[in-house]
């Protein structure tokens, strides 16, 4: 990957690695928004709207997360892939396949389950990038702390 130029302190290799974590992680980060809005849209039946509600600040909060991974890639000197093939072509991650209507806690617990990997990944990037660039390391630290919370949310429904 050709870069535009290089933040001082780090060198072009470094950088290049940097992006290509950084872009699995914007990647995770799009498709996430869109299968919470695909969850939003289909929950059902009890709790429906308090799941429907809970979930529309999660979908805003994701995507503010990919702007920040993208932006960062930018002033790293690298290009943002952020086109739906993009998605598909950086994903290394279990596809979202609950589809349709279904029982608000049938879709929490495939949400709980994506996000399991999804924050996963995440960490798996922060020990990556510690190594090579604190400023990236502290973006998806912030990331995964507000994931976490997601969760936490989720989890709450799914208690007997």
């Amino acid at each position: 990957m050709a870069l535009s130029f290089i933040i001082p302190g780090l060198d072009e290799a470094s950088s290049e690695k940097i992006i290509g974590i950084l872009q699995e992680r914007l990647s995770q980060e799009q498709e996430a928004a869109l299968v919470l809005k695909h969850a939003h849209w289909n929950v059902a039946g009890p709790n429906f709207i308090a799941v429907h509600e809970m979930l529309d600040p999660q979908v805003d909060e994701v995507l503010a997360m990919a702007d920040e991974t993208a932006e960062r890639i930018a002033a790293l000197g690298g290009s943002p892939s952020g086109r739906p093939d993009d998605i598909v072509r950086y994903r290394t991650w279990d596809k979202f396949e609950l589809e349709g209507r279904q029982n608000t806690l049938d879709y929490l617990r495939a949400l709980d389950k994506y996000y399991d990997s999804f924050i996963k990944a995440d960490r798996t990037a922060v020990a990556e990038l510690d190594d090579l660039d604190f400023v990236s390391s502290n973006i998806i630290q912030d990331h995964v702390q507000k994931l976490e919370q997601f969760q936490w949310f989720m989890r709450s429904f799914l208690i007997d």
